[in-house]
């Protein structure tokens, strides 16, 4: 690019010499210098108007043809245009693919810009969404979907969980929409269609509702005859008194067990709320105390501890099971000589119940699972100590049906803590009574 410079300076160099000898005869060199300053400045001048003649007019066809400098620049810019043209082309091609990709897709794809208002979707979302694209490109996603729940969703920025919705143009469909943050805080909503799933998941629990619900008729049966035999267990040959013994006690196991399926079934398909009242925490964790010591029998060391003044607003029957369940397993699992903690305390801005024991503790890898139904650390204890393997799942769904969720910290050999998190909404100023008996179990 240098020579091409020196090139053109010389150029004009020589221009302005030879106006400059030209005019000197006539004692005119200021004349001719003009003149050759004039005709360097009149090449330069062609040669950018036929530029921007060929920017403006025709960029797709060869560059015009010059010389030196503007030749260079000329073929310059043709090289730079061709290789966007071909960047622009693959860009196309992999837009066209990318839609194209959408539209087969069975999900719905929705692109929202910066502000949430509706930039591009695909065939799905016509249909399990009602968009239509002459009228509800560039509206609000919100305008379009309008249940609480959804907007509620959108505007909070947690995706991690998605949300399950019916459509809002066919309520026999049931949709799953999950956002995605990306870009410059553009967000991607996908939706799927997962009736078929609902629908199994209902027959699913309507079947373990009825099923537990006819067995307890006969399991009633069952503990009348056991009852009336153990009366009468001095009169009964030994071996058939120790079968006796045992019937009552898978008898008892089972009864235990179809109360947990039955609760649960509850938990899930009523909508609850409508027993939810004021509940003081210590009365509660008072009450889970007694149960829990009862069933311990001296084995381990209980207390309760009231460091939050604030009261809670829930189900007083859900949350004595939720607790329950968290204290029985402490008092089943945390060993002989375990010291239990029932805490009631503050959490950020909410507060949270809290069943700490420093018994064996449990490996990090079984936490994730520990609230699945039926899962168990150790089978053969579980099984020992009497326990159902549904009462973590108890504890998940009261919690999920009062705005909380489950924490669980545990080590082996450093003990666990179970802990049910409240939010700020689900609390309320203590009255002065539920002080009093805060500050006496201190």
């Amino acid at each position: 690019m240098g020579r091409l410079w020196r090139r053109e300076v010389w150029r004009l160099a020589v221009l302005v010499g030879l106006g400059a000898l030209l005019g000197w005869p006539f004692s005119l060199s200021s004349v001719g210098i003009g003149l050759g300053l004039a005709l360097g400045l009149s090449y330069h001048l062609r040669n950018l108007h036929a530029m921007h003649d060929w920017l403006t007019h025709r960029p797709q066809q060869e560059p015009p043809t010059a010389s030196g400098l503007w030749g260079e620049l000329f073929d310059r810019l043709y090289r730079y245009q061709k290789g966007q043209r071909i960047t622009q082309r693959r860009l196309r091609s992999t837009l066209q693919r990318i839609q194209e990709s959408s539209e087969a897709m069975r999900d719905s794809v929705v692109m929202l810009d910066r502000h949430g208002d509706l930039e591009w979707w695909n065939s799905s979302a016509e249909r399990m969404l009602g968009l239509k694209p002459a009228l509800d490109r560039g509206q609000h996603i919100t305008n379009l979907m309008r249940d609480p729940r959804f907007v509620g969703y959108f505007n909070a920025r947690d995706y991690r969980e998605p949300l399950s919705l019916p459509s809002p143009i066919d309520e026999n469909m049931i949709l799953q929409f999950q956002i995605t943050l990306y870009g410059d805080d553009e967000r991607l909503v996908m939706a799927r269609d997962i009736t078929r799933l609902h629908r199994l998941e209902q027959m699913r629990r309507d079947f373990v509702a009825n099923v537990s619900h006819e067995l307890r008729t006969p399991l009633t049966v069952l503990t009348g005859y056991l009852e009336t035999y153990s009366d009468m267990a001095s009169l009964l040959p030994e071996r058939l008194g120790k079968g006796v013994a045992q019937m009552q006690s898978q008898t008892l196991r089972m009864q235990n067990l179809v109360n947990d399926l039955l609760l649960l079934s509850r938990l899930e398909n009523d909508q609850g709320g409508s027993d939810h009242v004021r509940l003081d925490p210590a009365t509660l964790l008072q009450a889970v105390k007694r149960d829990a010591e009862a069933l311990s029998g001296g084995r381990q060391q209980i207390e309760v501890v009231v460091e939050e003044s604030r009261s809670l607003t829930g189900s007083e029957k859900e949350m004595h099971s939720a607790v329950s369940n968290l204290a029985f397993n402490a008092v089943r699992y945390a060993g002989d000589g375990a010291h239990i903690t029932l805490r009631w305390r503050g959490y950020g801005d909410g507060a949270c119940l809290e069943v700490e024991d420093d018994g064996e503790g449990i490996d990090p890898r079984h936490l994730p699972r520990l609230t699945e139904r039926f899962y168990r650390v150790d089978k053969g204890r579980s099984t020992a100590t009497g326990g159902t393997g549904l009462g973590l799942a108890i504890v998940k769904h009261v919690l999920l049906r009062h705005e909380a969720r489950l924490d669980i910290d545990s080590r082996l050999g450093e003990g666990a803590t179970f802990r049910c998190i409240f939010p700020s909404s689900r609390l309320a100023a203590a009255d002065p009574v539920a002080l009093g008996r805060a500050g006496a179990m201190h």
